[in-house]
């Protein structure tokens, strides 16, 4: 089991996952879906900020070149795209099913992954990828 405590992390990141969908839920009731998403943004910019000086990781900015900063920027917009419509989502849906809905991402990742990182598809993962949206249609269609 040497090397697996990306495992922890990728749990305790679904954790805080729930939690921002239970938050946003009831944040999200009497405001709008994108003023909320802006100020979620905001508080995340200085918390994350705070935590990179506090961890003295701001010097590293100088090592990072031009195309890994490219797909950083890439990732960031394409995050706001997500948080800005899961947030309408949440608005006006049940917090469980959007949060299905959005989990179908791993599936899209399955694929992309596939596509442009060379990641394999093999039988498990195809059934898994089945499960995953055969799941996600069960929660929708109640």
């Amino acid at each position: 089991m040497k090397n697996f405590h990306w495992i922890i992390l990728a749990i305790l990141s679904a954790f805080f996952a729930a939690l921002v969908t239970i938050f946003g839920k009831i944040g999200v009731k009497d405001i709008d879906s994108t003023l909320a998403t802006t100020i979620r943004v905001l508080i995340m910019t200085i918390f994350l900020v705070g935590v990179s000086f506090f961890f003295q990781k701001w010097p590293l900015i100088s090592t990072i070149s031009s195309r890994p900063l490219l797909f950083i920027i890439l990732s960031g917009l394409a995050g706001a795209l997500s948080w800005l419509f899961y947030f309408l989502a949440l608005k006006f849906g049940p917090a469980g099913v959007v949060a299905a809905l959005d989990r179908l991402s791993v599936v899209f990742v399955i694929f992309l992954a596939a596509l442009f990182l060379g990641e394999g598809l093999n039988f498990k993962t195809v059934l898994g990828i089945i499960l995953l949206i055969s799941g996600t249609i069960l929660l929708v269609f109640q």
